[in-house]
């Protein structure tokens, strides 16, 4: 299924490959347009071996002795570093109460209340039928990235609210695979709640752009026990709402007919998950701001004013150049995600590129475990699969698709390999968070 016309024999056109390599690559292609769930698991299986083989050379090369007790770091140990040991600490005592706070001045420290409970309680089973947390957790991980990757496609591939686009099947299939190669991808795999907040989300998305209002509901409840991103699909809940009473209205019936209360309980559902575990928390250890007052000591404080901390970041390392970089990257995003490289994806899922990083910039320090937050803005795959793909006008799809989408690969797999050996890896004395 190559795209374009055939441009063999005119002159000045390039040679078109041999019959038998492009029907070769037509035959790929086709069976996965034809069987497009089976061709992401074998596409997500790759990656899990390839972020395996990024952790053992990791663990090899790049991991120092002091970080995991003994001289020669192996692959298992490079299963249980940063806050996967918080994982199954609550996966096997639970929550501390009371809240505990530094023996010296008195305040409030880390503790595991600044992790939400769902991922760990779902291993929790499993650690009770005798598996390691480490081999539970990867294996629901396993399970949870190949559930995360189909449900990718299909929000990517419905065609509701998105601008009419021929390759949309072949787009969304690309997206979903690209996107199992984001550079932040072993925590995936690894005892983090990546794989399961992945589930809820883009399965919460989809589920709302078909009308499902109560089932996206319990969605969103469950999504505020594993991330606390419910500001984020509020704003696209109302997008999605205001749409349909226009849709409603342009067809002229009644807005949201028979459906009004399920969409007043959708709303009421995400400000709950918003307000859910802070609350639990407040609750069991009876301080009002305890998940808060957990969040400082780890140095999260929104309170300070939205973009304040990156803006004052970028001021302090490099002055107004700085700031400006940053203002045009952010530019630069809204416009791909706002044109022709984003029209094809309905509006709900552009609603989500838009506003969930934005919501992180707002309330999250400049981390570097922003790269692994990012990994939810699934969006960023189909831009990078639009971008790849088409023509500069949109309209179609390039005959060279395969060879640009390669060099993206490439350029993801680089990524992949840099995000184990840099940030995944630990140092006690120095290490930047992944």
């Amino acid at each position: 299924m190559t795209a374009g016309p055939d441009l063999a024999g005119t002159p000045g056109a390039k040679a078109r490959p041999p019959l038998s390599t492009a029907a070769g690559r037509d035959r790929v292609a086709t069976w996965a347009l034809l069987h497009p769930r089976a061709f992401l698991i074998g596409v997500y299986a790759a990656s899990r071996l390839l972020v395996v083989l990024a952790l053992a050379v990791a663990a090899r090369w790049f991991q120092t002795p002091a970080g995991v007790g003994h001289l020669q770091a192996g692959l298992g140990d490079m299963f249980m570093l940063w806050d996967a040991d918080w994982y199954a600490s609550i996966a096997r005592d639970g929550y501390p109460v009371p809240l505990p706070t530094d023996p010296q001045l008195g305040t409030i420290t880390y503790s595991e209340w600044a992790f939400y409970p769902l991922f760990p309680m779902l291993v929790r089973p499993l650690t009770a039928i005798g598996l390691p947390f480490a081999a539970a957790a990867v294996a629901l991980n396993l399970v949870l990235g190949a559930l995360a990757v189909l449900l990718v496609w299909r929000v990517c591939r419905f065609a509701l609210h998105a601008a009419p686009q021929p390759a949309r099947e072949r787009l969304a299939l690309c997206a979903a695979a690209l996107w199992c190669l984001y550079p932040a991808t072993p925590t995936m795999l690894l005892p983090y709640t990546e794989s399961l907040a992945a589930v809820l989300v883009a399965g919460a998305l989809l589920l709302l752009m078909e009308r499902r209002y109560a089932a996206t509901a319990l969605l969103a409840l469950v999504l505020g026990f594993t991330r606390g991103v419910a500001p984020a699909l509020a704003c696209v809940v109302l997008v999605h709402l205001v749409l349909r009473w226009r849709d409603d209205r342009a067809a002229r019936v009644t807005p949201l007919g028979g459906q009004r209360l399920g969409a007043v309980g959708l709303l009421a559902a995400t400000a709950c998950s918003a307000l859910a575990w802070p609350a639990y928390a407040a609750w069991r250890t009876g301080v009002p701001t305890a998940f808060f007052d957990v969040q400082a000591s780890w140095g999260m404080k929104p309170a300070q004013g939205p973009f304040v901390l990156w803006l004052d970041w970028a001021w302090s390392a490099w002055g107004l150049a700085g700031v400006a970089v940053m203002v045009g990257l952010v530019a630069t995003y809204v416009a791909l995600v706002a044109g022709r490289h984003g029209r094809w994806l309905p509006v709900e899922v552009r609603t989500w590129a838009l506003v969930y990083p934005l919501y992180l910039i707002a309330v999250v320090r400049p981390i570097t475990s922003m790269w692994r937050f990012l990994l939810l803005d699934f969006p960023i795959a189909a831009l990078l699969a639009s971008v790849a793909m088409r023509t500069s006008t949109g309209e179609r799809v390039v005959r060279h698709w395969r060879r640009r989408v390669l060099v993206v690969v490439l350029a993801l797999v680089g990524g992949l390999l840099w995000w184990t050996a840099t940030l995944w890896v630990y140092t006690p004395w120095g290490s930047a968070t992944p």
